[in-house]
């Protein structure tokens, strides 16, 4: 399946009504692509390690869904393979007393990838603009004020060599009640299961048009939003993989040039 698939038009009118999230393509099973999984598990890694070692370029991964949308199976699954030593996550609860402190973005600037390295965000500052909205914790005013701040923020990561890869995995509302029953029977998955889910659950065309108003004003042709039907896993670890992939490559990644002096240091090793 193209990447192209699953990118969202720059400017172009969306909603999520409109996407299945049981779409697999012309793909039927996990038979399919388990070959082409690990050629790109391969060519993810072999891209980090090019990345890691020119250390003058970053990616940021923003992750966000749904509760129960497959946020950690995504980095377990799809992007585990990575060195962990050039591969950090983070994940957005509420904030802390200190963050709250500070503006919202504040959290976010601090943990951005350095030179060199991938980082992940599970759930992101865009929780800003999503949860509050749904809450009414912030006026519409605030929205749009915040809107700004954030294509502005990606602006400023990506004027600092950072390639910013923004997924959201499509589910349906079925499938998340079917998740949420099988953490209450599996008595393994009870840690699991936030009764504050059913609470957000309650809320869930709302938080649909929350969605559709930040892939409308937060999206720009450098930083677009990839939608990824995600209620069957394989396919949505498979679809995220080529995501990764083709926005590394799109990178221009290369080693850094060797030291002449490496070259007479092995003669002299083969003497």
């Amino acid at each position: 399946m193209p990447v192209k698939h699953f990118k969202l038009e720059y400017g172009k009118k969306f909603r999520l009504a409109n996407i299945d999230p049981n779409d697999t393509g012309a793909v039927h099973d996990r038979e399919e692509v388990e070959a082409e999984v690990e050629r790109l598990k391969e060519q993810l890694e072999a891209l980090q390690n090019k990345l890691y070692a020119e250390k003058k370029q970053s990616v940021l991964f923003v992750i966000q869904g749904m509760d129960c949308s497959g946020k950690d199976g995504v980095v377990k699954h799809a992007l585990g393979g990575l060195h962990p030593q050039g591969f950090r996550v983070n994940s957005f609860r509420a904030p802390t007393e200190e963050e709250a402190a500070h503006d919202f973005l504040w959290r976010a600037h601090q943990i951005a990838p350095a030179k060199g390295m991938i980082g992940a965000f599970i759930r992101s500052y865009y929780e800003d603009v999503l949860i509050t909205r749904v809450h009414h914790w912030i006026d519409g005013a605030e929205v749009k004020s915040r809107f700004k701040h954030i294509n502005r923020f990606e602006k400023l990561l990506e004027s600092g060599g950072v390639k910013i890869v923004k997924i959201f995995l499509h589910i349906s509302k079925d499938f998340q009640l079917a998740r949420l029953r099988n953490r209450l029977t599996d008595p393994t998955k009870h840690w699991k299961f936030d009764k504050n889910d059913l609470v957000e659950r309650e809320s869930w065309a709302e938080y649909e048009e929350a969605y559709e108003a930040v892939f409308k004003h937060c999206s720009s042709e450098s930083a677009p939003w990839y939608i990824v039907p995600a209620n069957h896993r394989w396919y949505r670890d498979w679809a995220v993989l080529q995501i990764a992939v083709e926005a590394l490559e799109s990178m221009n990644l290369a080693f850094p040039e060797s030291d002449p002096e490496l070259g007479k240091i092995l003669e002299k090793l083969q003497e």
